[in-house]
């Protein structure tokens, strides 16, 4: 196998702009947005050949809502530490659901939140 599995994600959310200032505000990233007819995207930013996978918020009416049940993806703290980005969380309408907590010394912390949309997304940091 060449490439890790996940080669895409997107994260259901009820209203765009709420969604992409919430993200943004908490990751400290900017989005790439697009309205492809009824769908709407705002596309997490990436890099090319670097690990992880590429992924978007999307919205439409009819395919898309946002859940606090089945799959969790765990998104990149990028500072370092977690708790940066759990500090923010509901300033813009998220909720922290679970605290930092330390998966093993080899794989670092994790933290679960509610975002702006109501889906359950995890943060991942080394230390």
């Amino acid at each position: 196998m060449e490439n890790n599995v996940v080669g895409w994600f997107e994260i259901p959310v009820k209203n765009m702009d709420r969604a992409i200032l919430f993200y943004e505000k908490v990751l400290n990233i900017k989005f790439d947005r697009h309205k492809l007819g009824p769908l709407e995207m705002a596309w997490f930013p990436w890099l090319e050949n670097k690990p992880g996978s590429p992924g978007a918020l999307v919205f439409h009416t009819d395919y898309y809502k946002p859940s606090a049940e089945g799959v969790l993806i765990y998104l990149t703290a990028h500072s370092g530490d977690l708790n940066n980005e759990l500090a923010k969380v509901e300033a813009v309408g998220g909720k922290v659901l679970q605290q930092k907590t330390e998966i093993s010394a080899e794989y670092g912390f994790m933290a679960l939140i509610m975002d702006s949309e109501g889906n359950r997304v995890a943060l991942h940091s080394r230390k």
